[in-house]
């Protein structure tokens, strides 16, 4: 059934608010468990080929140099061209979801992100892989951007953190799990990078059937949107609008908004600063570890191509080890948020911060011949169990601290994620080759330990930081506000 409250805004017309009665089957809050995790499943699949796609493409170096007659550096431009429109398209296309809904998204991006996998397997030179790559990460975004919101369309706060967990885990460990695929078709002289590619194309074609097969609208303005439109329809009667349409903005306002606000908080909130600093960083090396990995282990221990695509496992296990570290660390939040309130989420990145650099010491200090290859696969897995830690903790922290402007928290600190890993492949290959990756990665340990006292600090004085921000105040005063009026 359709609820209706007459509603009186500023004008004279009386509307006909449309909303869900309760427990209306029709409010995605209120879909079938079964349906929840379809939905949430579909979703993280995207992210899953998306993560993988980003990271696969640098297995793919040596065939595409001997094709296309490009250098080393050419190839490595299309891996951060990748991270440019992954890290800054959301900022616009944020925004749409709110005119067209979750559903319509997927499928366009799904579908946009198989033709540029296409587009990069039939490229005839290295400019056209590098357009390719950039469009890639436009409509890969998605993945990432919307899988969060539909998360939380459809699961209520107490019931988010297995879901988000998992959207997690898919996200990191497809970072290992690309490159790990790639190697073994980079090493057949049949295939290579041409079909790494094409490997893409028929997975994210088959996901585009999944979305139209079993994906559903989550939004919830958007359904109720379409059911007013419904009323008025068969009544006749323009009266029956959602709320939504009643105080509905124009999209280049959206846009405008989704665009600056996320850059206000950037710039104002020390919060959303040393976490999109951390995980800038951490996302940084990930990504310089996807572009060393190949040569170090090659270089010191003679591997082939398809033994160091097996390497990267060690990225896989990492995501695992921090997936169930996140389980214990959810009971640890459930039991002391009481008294510690959003610093509760932090007990477990506190330990995460130290994990990041002595996984990289290890790594750069025990990849020589006379050390077993398999102390610097420990130390490569510690770094990954740490950087998945800190990874589910920016997104729960900042959405815990932010409440309804936790989307442009998280896109703000999104932004500086995906820069640093455009950035890092581009400096690293430089820096490797003149320090070795010995002292270039020594360098990335220094600075990760450099790093280590912001979940500490947080820990200890998170909530004055709060208290002198004038967005967490007024977050503050909206609860409050929202809380007298429940009374």
């Amino acid at each position: 059934m359709i609820s209706l409250a007459l509603h009186r805004p500023r004008t004279t017309i009386n509307f006909l608010q449309v909303t869900f009665e309760e427990n209306d089957a029709r409010d995605p809050m209120n879909f079938s468990y079964k349906t929840k995790w379809t939905i949430t499943l579909v979703a993280c699949a995207f992210t899953g080929i998306v993560a993988a796609a980003a990271a696969s493409y640098s297995m793919g170096y040596q065939s595409m140099m001997r094709d296309l007659n490009c250098t080393q550096f050419q190839a490595t431009v299309g891996l951060s061209l990748w991270s440019i429109g992954f890290g800054t398209v959301p900022l616009i296309t944020s925004s749409f979801t709110e005119e067209f809904g979750r559903l319509n998204i997927y499928i366009v991006s799904s579908f946009g992100f198989m033709l540029t996998e296409m587009m990069i397997a039939l490229s005839p030179n290295i400019q056209t892989v590098m357009l390719g790559r950039l469009l890639g990460g436009a409509f890969g975004s998605t993945g990432a951007t919307l899988v969060g919101g539909s998360v939380a369309d459809v699961w209520k706060q107490h019931e988010r953190g297995q879901p988000m967990a998992f959207f997690a885990l898919i996200a990191v460990a497809g970072t290992g799990l690309g490159p790990l695929i790639a190697g073994v078709i980079e090493s057949d002289p049949r295939l290579g990078w041409r079909w790494i590619q094409w490997v893409h194309v028929m997975f994210t074609g088959a996901y585009f059937i999944s979305v139209v097969l079993f994906m559903k609208e989550t939004r919830a303005t958007i359904v109720l949107t379409r059911l007013a439109s419904k009323k008025r329809k068969e009544t006749g009667d323009n009266r029956y609008q959602a709320k939504a349409e009643i105080e509905k903005q124009n999209l280049i306002t959206l846009i405008k908004i989704s665009c600056t606000r996320p850059i206000y908080l950037l710039l104002t909130e020390p919060i959303v600063q040393s976490f999109s600093l951390w995980i800038g960083f951490t996302w940084g090396v990930v990504f310089a570890l996807v572009e060393s990995i190949s040569a170090e282990f090659q270089a010191v221990y003679g591997f082939s191509v398809q033994s160091t695509g097996f390497m990267f496992s060690t990225l896989i296990f990492g995501s695992f080890i921090g997936y169930f570290a996140n389980i214990y660390q959810e009971k640890l939040y459930q039991k002391h948020f009481l008294w510690k309130r959003q610093e509760a989420r932090l007990y477990l990145p506190c330990v995460a911060a130290l994990l990041v650099p002595i996984g990289i010491f290890i790594y750069a200090w025990t990849a020589r011949p006379e050390v077993h290859w398999i102390a610097p696969a420990i130390g490569l897995t510690i770094f990954m169990s740490g950087g998945f830690v800190i990874y589910m903790v920016v997104f729960l922290y900042l959405a815990d601290c932010y409440g309804t402007y936790a989307s442009s928290a998280i896109a703000g600190q999104s932004l500086c994620r995906n820069l640093a890993a455009s950035f890092f492949p581009l400096f690293t290959t430089q820096m490797f080759a003149r320090l070795t990756h010995r002292w270039g990665l020594t360098l990335f340990g220094c600075i990760g330990a450099a790093l280590v006292p912001i979940p500490w600090v947080l820990f200890f004085y998170g909530s004055r930081i709060r208290a002198r921000s004038k967005v967490s105040r007024k977050i503050l005063e909206e609860e409050e506000l929202r809380d007298n009026m429940e009374k």
